[in-house]
Formats: C-alpha cells, structure tokens, sequence
C-alpha cells in the first residue's frame, strides 16, 4: 500500500469491477488523473470489489488493459477492498466500541413498505430507524447501521456549496451488511484514508454520498479530502452510462476518438487535429487541464462518443 504523503498530492481512480471500462468511467479516471498529475501529484488505482456478488471475473484485468491501452500511468500497486477485510473489521469495532453503530433487524422489503419511510436525497427510502433504539421483539439483527446525526456542508470544486441534512436526507446507512460484507461507504473512507488520497475526482452520481463520508471521517478522526464531482455521463434516454444500460465498451485499439470525446465532454476543447493521436492528446491534455472549465451540471449527454455496440 502507497505510504501517504502530506507534502505531495494524491488522487485515486477507484471502479467497480462490473464489466468492461466505459465511457462514463473513462471521464472520471481522465478527471482524476488530469488533477492529480497537473498538480503535480500522484495517481492511484483501487479496485472497489468489496461488492464481491456484483464484481465479474476478469473485469478488473480488462479495466487495467484498457487504461494502460489509452495511455494511464498510475502509481504504486493496485488497492483491492477484497484482500481489506481485517483492516475494515478493526474500524468498525471500533465504531461499534464508541456506540456509533447499531443491529438492525429490518429487511429491504420492509424499509420500502414502511408507512415512516421518506424518500432521501439519493431517491431511495430513507430508513425510518425502526431499530435505532433496539432491536423489536422477533428480530434478529441483519446488518448494523451508522447513527447519522446533523447537517454536513463541503464545497464541491465542480459543484459547488453542497448541504445535506444527515437524517432527513440518507438516514442511518449501513456499514456491516446482512450478508457479512463491509459496505462501501466504510469501506471507501478507510481506503482514501489509508492510501493518504487528499483530492477525490469522481462521477456526480456519488455526490449524495458525500456528507455520509465526511461525517464517517469525523468519527474517526481522519482528514476529509477535497471534492469534485463530475457530470455524469447518460445516454440519449437521460440513463447514466453502466453495464446495465449497455453502455459500449472503450475500444482499446483506437483509444484516441474516446478520450477526444472525454476531454470535450469535461469542457476542454481540445484541438480537432489531436483526436485520432492519444499521445499528442496527452501531451496537450497536461498542459490545458482546467477543472473550472468542467460544466457545473451533475448529467451530460455524451453525444459525441458511441453510446450504442
């Protein structure tokens, strides 16, 4: 694991090994790279397979060929959350040992059909805290669920002032699932903050996701990077960009025209000459690189790249 360094700036990259690399993952690891190496810092890679069930065999070799393939250069070895399990057990024991986290006892079934249950800033319930105060009678506990408390402000650099009222808008979140995996809200904190990340460049779509962080970074006591969140790449149908809506796969043969594409879409405006020659798109990419000229939108369309085999 990459020794944190306070004097240098440090980026990640962090995909979920779900398929092939995409369009809307290519923008967000040439954002973050863009950021982290026109500052003059490092650039890590971390596989987020701690969602072992949903991660595919080979996709993470297949993102890696194809990254190198479009001319990425990280540093250090790739994190994988999947070897983090000793590491994300101690912190939770000790969240557990402070009376932060909770059992709870509730199936998803029954936190969408709960007559208390409001929707959050995500569009998905917010859980009612039906076992908040102990588990009722009948119920064994599932999983175990983080006490949120408060209101978290941050300015986002792509954003803006963002707020969340903590249990109105997400809720008490799970950290320890009902299938025994560590949930990636605990599991992403804990890396950024092992791996000494001080800057995060990723998709809008995790946005909401944010203050939920921020507070799991105070109760820890661990520093809080900074943030900027990029639009989100959708199709013609306004769906974000994933293997469920079968988004196309980057061709790693000819990677030019996509990260051409990439870089016009992060509003760059890189030269027309430059887009078959990922080289020279490189080269003028680590010159030009402004992330104030990122549109301040959370969706996109990518038009300009092929959305469809």
């Amino acid at each position: 694991m990459p020794e944190p360094n306070p004097g240098k700036p440090c980026g990640r990259f962090a995909p979920s090994p779900t398929g092939p690399l995409h369009f809307g993952s290519l923008v967000a690891a040439l954002g973050s790279c863009l950021e982290a190496r026109t500052r003059g810092g490092r650039w890590l890679l971390r596989m987020e397979d701690v969602d072992q069930p949903r991660s595919r065999p080979g996709a993470a070799a297949s993102i890696l060929a194809t990254l190198e393939a479009c001319g990425f250069e990280w540093d250090g070895e790739v994190m994988l959350q999947s070897t983090r399990g000793v590491r994300y057990r101690e912190v939770f024991e000790q969240l557990r040992a402070a009376g932060a986290v909770y059992p709870c006892g509730c199936t998803r079934s029954e936190i969408d059909s709960a007559s208390n249950a409001t929707p959050g800033s995500d569009g998905a319930p917010v859980y009612p805290g039906t076992c908040r105060s102990g588990l009722p009678r009948g119920k064994a506990a599932r999983a175990w669920r983080l006490r949120m408390e408060g209101n978290i402000d941050f300015d986002d650099a792509v954003q803006g002032r963002r707020h969340q009222n903590l249990p109105r808008d997400a809720g008490d979140c799970v950290l320890l699932r009902a299938d025994g995996l560590f949930a990636y809200q605990l599991a992403v904190v804990v890396d950024d903050a092992d791996q000494g990340i001080d800057h995060v460049v990723r998709g809008a779509d995790l946005i909401d996701s944010t203050p939920r962080q921020i507070y799991l970074q105070r109760l820890l006591g661990l520093p809080t990077p900074a943030y900027a969140h990029l639009p989100v790449a959708v199709d013609a149908a306004g769906n974000k960009l994933s293997k469920q809506t079968r988004a196309t796969p980057i061709d790693a043969a000819r990677p030019g025209p996509a990260l051409f594409a990439a870089l016009s879409f992060l509003g760059q405006q890189p030269p027309a000459e430059r887009r078959r020659a990922s080289a020279d798109l490189w080269a003028w990419a680590l010159a030009h690189w402004k992330l104030e000229n990122v549109p301040h939108v959370l969706t996109q369309p990518a038009l300009d790249y092929p959305l469809e085999p």
